[in-house]
């Protein structure tokens, strides 16, 4: 049975690198759509999700059956809860996508202005988050999922950094407001995104450490409380 378990806990990981793989490109495209902006591109996002959704469900309905089939212990069952949370996590960056989108349609209506925040800059850092964290689950790479925790913080200060200069420019500017609030959304969506990125991350290290590392805290199964 050990056998038939191994090569079922192999599908699940392809299927999880697949949804993963779906997720970026549709996050790639929601970060283009906002900056050129496309609407046209957005749409194709947001019909995009249907597919992420289906993805999802099945993985989480193999996840569950492996449990109840194979009763999985050590390294087979960490693997399928960690699973379980990283399908959870990349079905959210799926739906965060959709929400940078869906801002698309009114920023094209609106006359450009540069946007007093690294813009940028910080949709960079995202994708090269979450495609770092698919990269760890890929090769078991604690180092990378370690970089993906570190590179967190640096999205955060952004994010933090640019309601003063947002609000600085509204008040010089009231006109801009709306378009400027628009991207206050999507700051806001980029670092949800960098969160569920970090929890992908968070995940690797517990599969291959057994080390729960959220909150700050390590903690290794085998500790005492």
């Amino acid at each position: 049975m050990t056998r038939h378990l191994q090569r079922e806990v192999n599908k699940l990981k392809k299927k999880i690198l697949k949804l993963g793989k779906v997720v970026q490109e549709n996050l790639d495209d929601a970060i283009c759509s906002v900056k050129a902006p496309d609407v046209e591109l957005s749409k194709k996002v947001i019909q995009r999700d249907a597919l992420i959704d289906l993805m999802e469900v099945e993985t989480e309905e193999e996840c569950l059956k492996l449990m109840a089939l194979y009763q999985p212990v050590a390294i087979d069952l960490r693997f399928i809860i960690a699973a379980l949370k990283m399908n959870n996590d990349l079905e959210r960056i799926g739906d965060l996508a959709v929400n940078i989108a869906e801002q698309t349609e009114t920023l094209s209506g609106k006359k450009r202005i540069k946007v007093p925040f690294d813009f940028d800059v910080m949709s960079e850092k995202v994708q090269i988050m979450l495609s770092n964290a698919m990269d760890a689950t890929l090769n078991m790479d604690v180092g990378l999922a370690r970089q993906v925790c570190k590179a967190d913080d640096e999205v955060d200060e952004i994010h933090v950094g640019m309601y003063s200069k947002v609000q600085e420019v509204i008040v010089k500017h009231p006109d801009w407001a709306d378009y400027l609030i628009r991207y206050l959304s999507v700051s806001r969506y980029l670092e949800r995104i960098a969160d569920h990125a970090t929890n992908i991350a968070e995940d690797v290290i517990y599969l291959v450490e057994g080390e729960i590392s959220r909150h700050g805290i390590g903690r290794k199964l085998s500790d005492k409380k």
